[in-house]
């Protein structure tokens, strides 16, 4: 066994043996329920997490918390390497689970499988990062200099933290998002996402004594969505997801107002300027109703460069020390890694947790896979300093 390989195998011993202390830190974080839309719990929980890392890091060397306004601040903290290069660790601390939850779904721990709400996606992450850095201290091992940035918006968009994010990225020379895995592989790519509200306005009246004076904003939108989700491309990988209709008053009366909200998804950039002059082109059947197409693209695609396939590759290196192999895969769901991406910056994301059931009840970790990817994430930041 190479010297290299060795301190991988040391890195998986020491994670096997802490699993009973992260186990009881993921029930820590998991039993503070931040909800995205509950301030007064992300504020609070945000200040338990920090309150925890002084715990298990000590005091960071640097430490900014950004104000959210409305939404959860943005923490970031840094700490020294002992070899080359900055690596951003990005963590988003909000779920989409609302307050109580914890009360009606505690933490449960079946056989390999730990549950609750968020511990998937992502506060198993949070913790297994953390673990990643002691692993290394303990050892002696390099380290890069690590800046862990930690946002309470992610689940609704990044809209305070996105311009923090970006700045980090930028200033990293590789960013690490400790998001859930998929079946153990890491997301090298993910496509990128159109948040859109189409609302129609007509013209009200009497549906039966004078329907013909209406317009109907419903009947309207009604026909004006299989021109909508016409603008999916599958073999594109471009899809259109039209989720809430809603309009009108009353039975009776000749609808005024309606609404949608659609969902795109994208893996070609050139298809986010072809999907918006389609909405720009919606025309109702009606001239009378008006159609306002209002939105944006929340996050760009991230599609994996040269840059990216090399650290998959040392990645993929350190996996193959831990006796397996690490597969790569592209999805749907997009994350903050896709704002560093769209810099034209190395990014791994899904570097978090092994599990499944992400956003349902049936959200759980597995237990017996933890140490491994502690392991991955301490392997990556060592052979990323050394290189």
């Amino acid at each position: 066994m190479t010297e290299a390989a060795a301190d991988i195998a040391d890195l998986a011993g020491t994670a096997r043996r802490d699993l009973p202390e992260v186990l009881a830190d993921l029930r820590r974080l998991v039993e503070h329920e931040t909800p995205s839309s509950d301030k007064e719990l992300l504020d609070a929980g945000l200040d338990d997490i920090e309150e925890w890392l002084a715990e298990r890091l000590g005091p960071p060397a640097s430490r900014v918390r950004h104000g959210g306004g409305a939404h959860g601040d943005v923490l970031e903290l840094g700490y020294p390497g002992t070899g080359a290069g900055t690596v951003l660790l990005l963590c988003h601390y909000d779920t989409v689970w609302p307050r109580g939850t914890i009360r009606e779904w505690p933490v449960t721990v079946d056989g390999d499988r730990f549950s609750g709400p968020g511990c998937f996606d992502m506060k198993a992450g949070i913790v297994q990062g953390v673990w990643a850095l002691r692993a290394l201290r303990e050892l002696g091992l390099p380290a890069p200099a690590v800046r862990i940035l930690l946002n309470g918006d992610e689940e609704i968009g990044s809209p305070a933290s996105r311009a923090h994010i970006e700045r980090a990225g930028a200033e990293a020379d590789l960013t690490l998002v400790l998001e859930p895995s998929r079946a153990g592989k890491v997301k090298t790519g993910r496509k990128g996402m159109g948040l859109f509200d189409v609302t129609a306005t007509g013209i009200e009246s009497h549906a039966g004594l004078d329907p013909e004076a209406g317009a109907s904003a419903v009947h309207a939108l009604a026909a004006l969505v299989p021109q909508i989700t016409a603008l999916a491309a599958p073999e594109r990988g471009t899809t259109v997801n039209v989720g809430v209709f809603a309009g009108g008053t009353a039975r009776n009366v000749v609808a005024g107002r309606a609404s949608c909200e659609v969902d795109v998804r994208v893996q070609d950039p050139a298809e986010q300027d072809r999907v918006d002059a389609g909405l720009a082109a919606l025309a109702p059947p009606d001239g009378r109703v008006k159609v306002e197409v209002t939105g944006e693209w929340n996050r760009p695609p991230m599609n994996p460069g040269p840059a990216t396939g090399r650290v998959f590759a040392l990645a993929a290196g350190v996996a193959r020390d831990l006796g397996g192999e690490l597969g790569q895969i592209s999805v749907g769901g997009a994350s903050d890694g896709n704002l560093v991406a769209a810099l034209g910056k190395p990014v791994l994301d899904g570097l978090g947790a092994a599990g499944s059931g992400p956003h349902s009840r049936d959200e759980h970790v597995l237990i017996s896979a933890t140490p491994h990817q502690i392991a991955l994430v301490a392997g990556v930041l060592t052979r990323f300093a050394r290189s």
